[in-house]
């Protein structure tokens, strides 16, 4: 491929940086340049509950500690990707690819600062730019299915954050049937042992203004997970059809029969789906 754009990689509530490593390995095998980044909020940037780490484990304060990351909001986590964006293109526009809830952000982005983003790419993730908040689409038919929230141990609003207790190991079976059903036992445990409790409300909690001037004018590809359940996939296509209505182009999609985890379970289709968006 010749000279192309930068990659930039964006994961989703509860992960950080770690969960791209198969996928960045696959793109320099194919000579892209690319760099995970953590999200405000997330991996080495998301203390957790003091709660959380507690013995003995107290499941009252860890069910209403106020989330150390309750004041992250999508307006303030977009900044922070804009300079890491920024900073990785070194004055090129990159490639923003953006799992799950990441879509926020990345999608705010876009209409924040177009010039940054040479295309977009969704894989399997939230794409809020019909103006109602990612959260709203948690009610919606599509979203009907969807094994997420039904994981949180305490209440959003009381803590600031969508909780999970990831160290219940009587919850591990259910937590990986949410995001990764389809990788082995052995992988499934390390990335349960990595993801962090809580993913701030503030992200989908905020309405994004999107225009056809800014954000449409971005090429948008969209990767879709067809055995995905934590975004079901008509809920992902529901994210496309309004995508297209607010695009100058169409969205390119690429269809994995994938978990809600392609970069776990098929990094080198998701590498090669990236690499078409980055051409």
């Amino acid at each position: 491929m010749t000279n192309p754009l930068p990659v930039v990689l964006v994961h989703g509530f509860w992960h950080g940086s770690w969960c791209w490593s198969p996928v960045t390995e696959q793109l320099a095998a194919r000579g892209v340049q690319s760099v995970a980044v953590d999200l405000e909020g997330h991996g080495l940037r998301g203390p957790a509950p003091r709660a959380a780490w507690t013995r003995p484990f107290d499941a009252e304060a860890f069910a209403t500690e106020k989330s150390p990351v309750a004041t992250v909001t999508a307006s303030s986590a977009t900044a922070l990707l804009a300079e890491q964006v920024r900073a990785i293109g070194g004055g090129r526009p990159c490639l923003v690819v953006a799992h799950s809830m990441g879509g926020v952000v990345a999608t705010a982005l876009a209409e924040r600062a177009p010039e940054l983003v040479g295309g977009l790419v969704y894989v399997a993730a939230f794409a809020p730019v019909s103006g109602q908040p990612a959260a709203f689409y948690n009610t919606c038919p599509e979203a009907e299915g969807g094994q997420s929230l039904s994981l949180l141990a305490a209440d959003p609003a009381l803590v600031g954050a969508a909780r999970i207790d990831f160290g219940d190991a009587d919850r591990h079976e259910a937590i990986k049937e949410c995001f990764c059903h389809d990788v082995d036992d052995r992988t499934a445990a390390a990335v349960i042992a990595l993801l962090s409790p809580d993913g701030p409300v503030g992200i989908p909690a905020e309405e994004l203004t999107i225009t056809r001037a800014r954000y449409g004018r971005v090429p948008h590809s969209y990767v879709t997970c067809t055995r995905d359940n934590a975004i079901p996939i008509a809920l992902q296509h529901r994210f496309i059809t309004e995508i297209d209505a607010v695009s100058a182009a169409p969205t390119t999609v690429t269809e994995l029969d994938s978990s809600h985890s392609p970069f776990l379970s098929q990094p080198a289709a998701l590498a090669e789906a990236i690499i078409k968006a980055a051409g």
